[in-house]
């Protein structure tokens, strides 16, 4: 059984290839030798986080599996830090090599950073989010 702030729900999910290319178009970059993260403002009181873990920088399964779970989990512990901010995390090659804990601190590291760096445009520049419907 999950504690109700263990779970990620798909409000908390970038589901669409819309909702990723609305990041990729305009993104924030945060970058080192484990990942790199895309960032964006998206209006909502909430965070929402995309995987794009490839075959090409993890070959197997179980790999790209404990970097998305990784992923979940530092992403999981930011809530009201993240609040307001669309996040794509793409891995690197060698990123399965690491420990745990050394990807934890770089996720920290790059929660951080894209807090500062991704603040809410002052130019009234930000689109509205498309209407999600929930089945």
């Amino acid at each position: 059984m999950y504690a109700g702030d263990a779970r990620f729900p798909r409000s908390r999910r970038l589901l669409t290839s819309a909702q990723y290319g609305r990041v990729f178009a305009q993104a924030v970059k945060s970058g080192d030798a484990y990942f790199t993260v895309l960032c964006r403002p998206n209006g909502l009181g909430h965070a929402r986080l995309g995987l794009a873990v490839s075959r090409k920088a993890l070959r197997r399964a179980a790999d790209r599996n404990r970097i998305k779970r990784l992923a979940r989990e530092s992403f999981r512990r930011q809530p009201s830090q993240l609040a307001g901010l669309d996040l794509v995390l793409m891995a690197r090659r060698g990123v399965a090599e690491q420990d745990n804990s050394v990807l934890q601190r770089s996720l920290e590291r790059h929660w951080q950073r894209l807090v500062k760096r991704c603040a809410l445009p002052s130019d009234g520049d930000q689109e509205r989010p498309a209407v999600e419907s929930s089945y």
